[in-house]
């Protein structure tokens, strides 16, 4: 039944380049903002626990997969089934302990394996793979990540706490020398340091912000609409009043 439903799947899509004027237009460039679209949709319907909304934004995602692979197909680079063997052939060989007999301990020396495993398909650096248009704080975690597999890593939190107060401390240094250039590097130091803390206390700094900034948008959007409901405008009420209905808002929560 799964087969016959995706080879239906991959008809629609190559019946839609074919047939369709907006669709036989698409490449792969002018459609890869929306496939990151899709994939930020997916993120937010797991975030929401919304498993009816996880399976269309899915759906939208595997369209995406499909539409690329269709465009690739028709220019001769690779194919469907090439795509597939791809995937297939790659968690076969990085599973070693599952379609093998490699003995592990634990999830500790099957990610270290599996760096391992990559550096032996051709790979020149345990760090290869991260894209840099990758968020910035999700890159550095997943750097981070990656180096720490091999050993590179602090011994115990007390060294990570350490190094977030000192990258801190020398980021005041140029704020009072009025050194903006050095202070952004400095920023940019602290930042790196609080998501190793991150690593360490097994939280995720991408999911811990963007918590944070719905939280913001959240008690800012209440704020907004006290401010409405007594007919007046945000840029005619003082901080003040704003400060009150933020507060306000918290006891909602």
């Amino acid at each position: 039944m799964l087969e016959v439903k995706f080879k239906e799947f991959v008809d629609i899509v190559k019946r839609l380049r074919k047939e369709c004027p907006w669709d036989k237009e698409q490449t792969n460039q002018s459609i890869k903002a929306a496939t990151l679209e899709e994939a930020y949709e997916t993120v937010h319907a797991i975030d929401e626990n919304d498993f009816n909304e996880l399976k269309k934004e899915l759906g939208d995602l595997l369209f995406h997969i499909a539409f690329h692979t269709a465009i690739a197909e028709e220019i001769n680079e690779f194919t469907f089934e090439q795509v597939i063997e791809e995937i297939s052939g790659k968690l076969i060989r990085r599973h070693p302990h599952v379609f093998s007999n490699l003995k592990v301990s634990g999830t500790a020396e099957i990610m270290k394996n599996w760096e391992t495993i990559k550096l032996q398909e051709g790979r020149t650096s345990i760090l290869e793979g991260v894209p840099q248009t990758m968020p910035a704080i999700m890159r550095a975690h997943r750097l981070q990540e990656k180096a720490s597999k091999v050993g590179f890593d602090w011994d115990a939190i007390a060294d990570v706490k350490k190094k977030v107060n000192e990258e801190l401390d020398e980021l005041q240094i140029e704020i009072d020398n009025n050194q903006i250039e050095k202070a952004e590097e400095e920023f940019g130091d602290l930042l790196f340091s609080l998501i190793n803390l991150s690593r360490f206390l097994n939280i995720n700094p991408e999911t811990a912000l963007r918590k944070t900034t719905n939280k913001f948008e959240r008690r800012f959007t209440y704020i907004e609409k006290k401010i409405a409901e007594q007919k007046k405008k945000i840029t005619d009420v003082d901080l003040k009043e704003m400060d009150k209905y933020w507060e306000e808002s918290k006891t909602l929560e």
